[in-house]
């Protein structure tokens, strides 16, 4: 048994999932193979839904433009952040600031986002990069009572200058299947799927309205629409 798990690993690290990690993938969380349910109960069972987010400045308008969203459904939320422009999952997993929100929130759900690119990297550089800290942070998310969720982010407007021939919809495909991955080698957590639904914007002609000139960070717009997927995505609605 342990040969043929051996061979999985080996096998699914060739074409690029998250077994790629260095170390093992974590186990699933209370719900097992069903995360949705485990995240729908919860917000279920919550009067007042208590959300963190961390991440960097794709994350900076997010909360506000989510409370929004919430209350305009007549639903009551409280909500926190751990934000630094640029910054990623590997420094909040070491930043007592984002660690002491983590233990002393009481959150129903916190949200973790990577660093814009990582994900987006080949499949090798995203596990040793985010892998990780990722487990780290989601494990600290457990102990603590809350429920981890990652925030699939979406790709430049003009792609990676960094990737020749790049574009949005091939950046944005590669950002999916890394936070899926993720998603996987974290014990399998619900992954928000905002760079999808920007995806979907942009291939109907609606994406312009979404960046701010520098063809990245989100204008309000932008921040609209990643705060209805988050409010889709918990809510149910």
């Amino acid at each position: 048994m342990k040969s043929i798990s051996r061979l999985f690993v080996k096998s699914t690290c060739i074409f690029g999932l998250a077994a790629c990690s260095p170390q093992a993938q974590l186990s699933p969380g209370p719900a097992g193979n069903d995360p949705r349910r485990e995240l729908t109960d919860r917000v279920a069972s919550s009067h007042e839904l208590a959300v963190l987010f961390v991440g960097n400045s794709y994350s900076f308008g997010v909360p506000k433009e989510f409370s929004k969203v919430a209350a305009a459904h007549g639903n009551n939320v409280r909500i926190g952040h751990s934000t630094y422009g640029g910054w990623t999952l590997g420094q909040h997993a070491e930043n007592e600031a984002t660690l002491k929100k983590i233990r002393a929130g009481r959150w129903d759900i916190v949200v973790l986002q990577e660093q814009s690119e990582i994900p987006a990297m080949s499949a090798r550089k995203t596990a040793a990069a985010m892998f990780p800290p990722l487990r780290k942070l989601v494990i600290e998310v457990r102990q603590h009572g809350a429920i981890p969720v990652l925030y699939q982010t979406w790709g430049r407007r003009d792609g990676d200058p960094k990737v020749r021939n790049d574009d949005f919809l091939a950046m944005t495909a590669r950002l999916r299947a890394g936070y899926q991955a993720a998603s996987v080698n974290a014990g399998g957590v619900v992954v928000v799927p905002v760079g999808d639904a920007w995806e979907h914007e942009f291939s109907a002609g609606r994406g312009g309205p979404l960046f701010i000139v520098d063809g990245s960070h989100p204008t309000e717009a932008g921040n609209c629409l990643t705060a209805s997927v988050f409010y889709d995505t918990f809510f149910g609605k």
